[in-house]
């Protein structure tokens, strides 16, 4: 049996078109499944849209914390965690 590989993308009906919330360029004749999210019982449609902070968002209170780090972290961290040629 081959490896099916697959990715979730959230998005709304508008005009009978389901208009994706992220730009993505899905090729003609790619194959989806469309399936209808709904609220679970004892909340509001809004409540159930609310849209959590991205992982980045979530992160970004670390940014800066680390201590005795190398200045080019950053831009070589394959250097300093692989042992590869600095850039």
């Amino acid at each position: 049996m081959p490896h099916i590989q697959t990715m979730k993308y959230a998005g709304t009906v508008k005009d009978g078109v389901v208009i994706l919330e992220i730009s993505t360029a899905l090729s003609n004749g790619t194959r989806v499944n469309v399936e209808p999210v709904t609220p679970p019982p004892g909340s509001t449609q809004e409540e159930h849209d609310i849209q959590l902070p991205s992982v980045g968002e979530r992160l970004r209170r670390f940014a800066g914390i680390m201590k005795g780090m190398p200045s080019d972290m950053a831009e070589n961290h394959d250097h300093y965690l692989h042992g590869q040629p600095k850039k």
